[in-house]
């Protein structure tokens, strides 16, 4: 297994909750898809917050922050069936990608924590 990158990112929950009274904000940083989840989910600091957190983790993860075309909602966090949650990026963040590590196909693992006061994610991008 090639690892390309990794990235951590932690984030306070009390910093998020005052952030999402902000319709703008939530527009700016989440996919329509976690905005639909959202709609489900009792706990919206903590959702919003870890998923917060796991968009930063990815960035870090590909050593490229938020430039040469990346936004927040382009990284949109789902749950697969098993209930293990999945990084689903826009074109343009493949093609990036691919570019950057010259790999055709890459593959990301995700890990999502959260406490009262906290939300973790940490991110790895490996070689397929």
């Amino acid at each position: 297994m090639i690892i390309l990158g990794n990235g951590v990112d932690i984030v306070k929950n009390s910093r998020i909750k005052k952030a999402i009274k902000n319709n703008n904000f939530i527009k700016r940083i989440y996919s329509i898809s976690e905005i639909k989840e959202s709609k489900k989910i009792a706990n919206k600091t903590n959702y919003f917050a870890k998923r917060f957190a796991a968009k930063e983790a990815f960035v870090k993860s590909i050593g490229m922050g938020f430039r040469n075309g990346i936004n927040f909602y382009d990284i949109s966090i789902k749950k697969k069936s098993s209930g293990e949650p999945t990084i689903s990026v826009s074109n343009n963040i493949k093609q990036l990608i691919k570019k950057k590590f010259k790999i055709n196909n890459f593959e990301t693992f995700l890990s999502l924590s959260d406490e009262d006061k906290y939300s973790i994610a940490f991110v790895i991008i490996k070689k397929n």
